[in-house]
């Protein structure tokens, strides 16, 4: 058996992914802010885990519930993400990023580091972290996304690939996977994007199936994504 904790689990690419996997037999721990309000589907084993990503106390909480239900877990999705501040870059303030680096760059590696030493008794510990097409420079730069009107979700993104690589250099162990979902149709972006949730959650899934490698990859459903 298979089990597998993912952040933000509640709705968009977090609740599908979770059903994606336990529809193949996994035990999906499916954390979100309110889990008495998560409907599991019939059939499948997806238990929904009380985990606020920005605060200390709630993520020890689930390390905790989590521990006594399933011991361990063989792979981590940091899945929790906003969107934060869309004013301008001229107009942006430290207060029009702080929320979104608390849940985009400070939640992941709060939750990473809490979970690490319940992911390494798993015989391939894999960290999947959902980062976008945004926070790659290349893309930004060169991409589609150039002159993008805001800073906060982008630059959260870019910092989480950083952090990302450096998991995947320093934690030999650990099979790390970036993962772009591509844009999808979520509450994240009032059900703008041109994917389905279905399609989005491509990439998170065969990344938490992934047992192979190599680490430290940048990912989406076609193949790899440049930095």
């Amino acid at each position: 058996m298979s089990t597998a904790l993912i952040t933000g689990a509640s709705r968009g690419l977090g609740v599908v992914a979770a059903r994606r996997l336990a529809a193949q037999g996994w035990t999906v721990l499916a954390g979100c802010r309110e889990p008495s309000s998560f409907v599991v589907p019939e059939g499948l084993d997806i238990r929904p885990v009380a985990l606020d990503v920005t605060d200390d106390a709630s993520v020890e909480a689930a390390v905790k519930e989590v521990e006594d239900a399933v011991g361990g877990i063989d792979v981590l999705v940091n899945n929790a993400a906003m969107v934060g501040g869309t004013v301008t870059p001229a107009d942006t303030g430290v207060e029009d990023l702080r929320e979104a680096y608390e849940t985009n760059v400070f939640g992941p590696v709060r939750v990473t580091r809490a979970f690490l030493p319940l992911l390494r008794r798993a015989e391939r510990p894999r960290l999947v972290m959902v980062s976008s097409s945004l926070g790659s420079l290349t893309e930004m730069t060169t991409g589609r996304w150039g002159n993008h009107p805001h800073l906060a979700y982008p630059s959260t993104k870019a910092a989480l690939n950083m952090i990302s690589v450096g998991y995947a250099q320093s934690l030999p162990d650990v099979l790390v996977t970036v993962v772009n979902p591509g844009y999808t149709a979520t509450d994240l972006n009032d059900h703008q994007g041109t994917q389905t949730v279905e399609e989005g959650t491509d990439a998170i899934v065969a990344a938490a199936l992934d047992t192979a490698g190599p680490s430290g990859r940048f990912l989406d459903r076609h193949g790899a994504v440049a930095w």
